[in-house]
């Protein structure tokens, strides 16, 4: 965007902020609530427990013992494997912050940096179950539905970046797994990370804290510019002019699209308001939620800002990703009889969605790790 542009946009921004402050203060409301509700409990816990793991030398004991499975799977070192890990149990952004560390800290490539980027970011688990299948479609069991679709497409994902950029050096010679070396390689990594136990706390809290405040900013944000476009029927202007190519699709159904193109949540919300047939809301909902909306996006751009990675490859795969999360929404619901719903869509207690959303951030995160470190032994059982 040219300097002009930029001006531009920026000042009409400013213009629509000081004409519609009411509007401005409850769409940026609603942002912040929503990152209250389902991003602050699926986020901050484990961004602190990520620095901890790291700081302790558990992500170069990974690395040792995965190395064997992610190489030729995903053409990734083991180390990977934490942030595959750490991206599928907090959601957005997660993968994103975790990959710009190992980056930044010479642990993967610029090449091996992509491919990590392209699959480690997804939903929350806590958002797909609790927002969307419970809170807004009152069905739960939808939530493995949706889940299934984007988790799977994501892995599709990681498979398809294999060939991403693959050069003669980058096939490297894969080592067995040592549970002895990977032991010694944690306690070189403790080593050299000489900071007493206090120190790494309240560090991993600190920039556990401003990365989560960071996210709010850009939900609260993102939340406002796509409350200006509505007000302006800018997004109403892209929906009749798609409806008059493609008539088949009617005007309320791409309103929805090309609202969570820009923002997940609210495009999923008018999903359920624009269609009627269950099987066309969980093929668009899949769809957005494997597209993550270009709030996502900034974020992701921010996050690698301070590294080398490209940003055009994280675009690829979600664009992928999306596609892909619809195509196989629609192949399980074929052998899916879901259940008609015993109560209507409502807001759960605050207690309890902070707890079921942590709660299954939780499961999510030991089930990878058992199957990661599963696979590990597999390679090289136990003498």
């Amino acid at each position: 965007m040219s300097t002009v542009a930029r001006v531009f946009a920026l000042s009409l921004l400013a213009l629509g902020m000081f004409i519609y402050p009411q509007e401005v203060l409850s769409s940026a409301s609603g942002g912040l609530a929503l990152w209250w509700r389902f991003v602050l409990p699926a986020l901050l816990p484990f961004f602190i427990l990520s620095e901890l793991l790291m700081a302790a030398g558990f992500v170069h004991f990974l690395g040792i013992l995965l190395e064997s499975f992610m190489r030729p799977l995903f053409r990734l070192p083991g180390k990977a494997a934490f942030v595959v890990a750490m991206g599928y149990t907090s959601g957005f952004p997660m993968g994103a912050v975790l990959t710009a560390r190992l980056r930044q800290a010479g642990e993967i490539t610029r090449e091996e940096g992509e491919r990590l980027l392209a699959f480690t970011n997804n939903p929350s688990p806590g958002f797909m179950f609790g927002a969307v299948a419970s809170g807004m479609l009152g069905k739960p069991t939808l939530g493995i539905i949706l889940s299934s679709s984007v988790y799977l497409a994501n892995l599709m994902v990681g498979l398809l970046f294999r060939f991403y950029r693959v050069t003669p050096d980058s096939r490297q010679p894969i080592r067995l797994p040592s549970f002895k070396r990977a032991w010694q390689e944690m306690k070189t990594a403790q080593t050299r990370d000489n900071r007493a136990f206090g120190q790494i706390l309240g560090d991993a809290i600190r920039q556990s804290t401003t990365t989560v405040l960071m996210v709010a900013g850009f939900m609260a944000f993102f939340a406002v510019i796509l409350r200006l476009l509505n007000i302006w029927h800018i997004t109403l202007f892209l929906a009749v002019l798609s409806h008059r190519v493609i008539r088949i699709v009617q005007v309320p159904v791409f309103q929805a699209f090309f609202n969570g193109l820009f923002e997940m949540t609210l495009g999923c919300q008018e999903t359920i308001q624009a269609l009627s047939f269950l099987h066309q809301q969980v093929a668009l909902l899949a769809l957005l939620m494997g597209w993550g909306g270009l709030s996502v996006f900034a974020q992701v751009a921010g996050l690698i800002s301070g590294t080398d990675l490209r940003f055009s490859s994280f675009v690829v795969a979600r664009a992928l990703q999306a596609i892909f999360a619809l195509g196989l929404s629609q192949l399980f619901l074929l052998f899916t009889k879901v259940p008609a719903s015993s109560f209507f869509p409502q807001a759960p207690n605050m207690t309890a969605l902070w707890w079921n959303t942590w709660h299954l951030s939780s499961l999510v995160f030991i089930g990878i790790m058992a199957i990661l470190l599963a696979f590990a032994l597999i390679r090289h059982p136990l003498r």
